[in-house]
């Protein structure tokens, strides 16, 4: 089987199918934007625009959401290490 297919269809060899799940959950959430601002609108353009855009902006605030959790879990650590290396009172 082709690197590439391998990739695909396991995403990578340890068989996870993270890649397939993504790429469904995609296909999922721009049909309901669609469907949805299609039901409100009335109009097929809009709907389309609505479902390429709103999935789209979606994903950048999702990665400064992530980020944002990230540096709050290593602020907690941070500090976590402060209180376990200080000495006993």
């Amino acid at each position: 089987m082709s690197a590439l297919k391998v990739f695909v269809h396991n995403h990578g060899p340890a068989g996870d199918n993270s890649l397939i799940k993504t790429i469904t959950f995609a296909i999922t959430h721009f049909t309901v934007a669609f469907m949805v601002a299609y039901l409100l609108t009335g109009d097929v353009l809009v709907g389309g625009l609505i479902a390429m855009v709103e999935p789209a902006i979606n994903t950048v605030a999702y990665v400064i959401h992530e980020r944002v959790w990230q540096g709050r879990q290593q602020r907690r650590d941070t500090d976590r290490a402060r209180v376990n290396a200080s000495p006993a009172r």
